[in-house]
């Protein structure tokens, strides 16, 4: 995909961060909520992850294909105070018709370089076991440190585990 747009989202996004959680949930991408996710409930969330933005707490990135917003990451950068040298890559997901294409993987390079611009030189994050993005991060050189079962509920309800991962960034 040669032409998508990546850019930090605000406000503008949150109709089309709205339809890509309630999607990605009824296809079961294991997000943290239950299928069926009411839009009230994704637009909430979402409300409140811009505001988290808008505080400096995390950065929300979207890429687009033309007017529809085709992926997501969200960068946490808010830490204790003994933990400044991290972040934590969160809420990655992608439209089920354009899986495969290149978007998260530019996302996830956009992410990873403004950990960098920050100071960051650790990002952290999970994923599921069953139906996750374990080969997407892999082949992006995170190192998996291992499983946790049954961690969370699929969006149908059944026991979950997760994947941890890390990645050294550069100083």
């Amino acid at each position: 995909m040669t032409d998508l747009k990546i850019e930090p989202l605000t406000s503008s996004a949150l109709d089309a961060l709205t339809d890509l959680l309630v999607e990605t949930v009824a296809h079961g991408g294991s997000v943290s909520f239950m299928h069926p996710l009411p839009p009230a409930e994704a637009r909430a969330f979402w409300q409140g992850s811009l505001d988290a933005a808008t505080r400096g707490g995390r950065v929300l990135y979207g890429a687009w294909d033309g007017d529809t917003l085709v992926s997501t990451v969200t960068l946490l950068l808010e830490f204790p105070p003994n933990q400044p040298h991290r972040a934590e890559i969160a809420k990655m997901m992608t439209r089920t018709a354009y899986r495969g294409r290149g978007a998260a993987t530019a996302l996830l390079r956009e992410a990873e370089a403004e950990a960098i611009r920050r100071g960051r030189t650790l990002l952290v994050l999970d994923t599921s076991v069953d139906g996750g993005a374990a080969t997407l991060y892999g082949r992006a050189g995170y190192t998996l440190v291992g499983e946790i079962p049954d961690f969370a509920l699929t969006p149908d309800g059944r026991l979950n585990g997760t994947l941890i991962y890390y990645k050294r960034l550069p100083r």
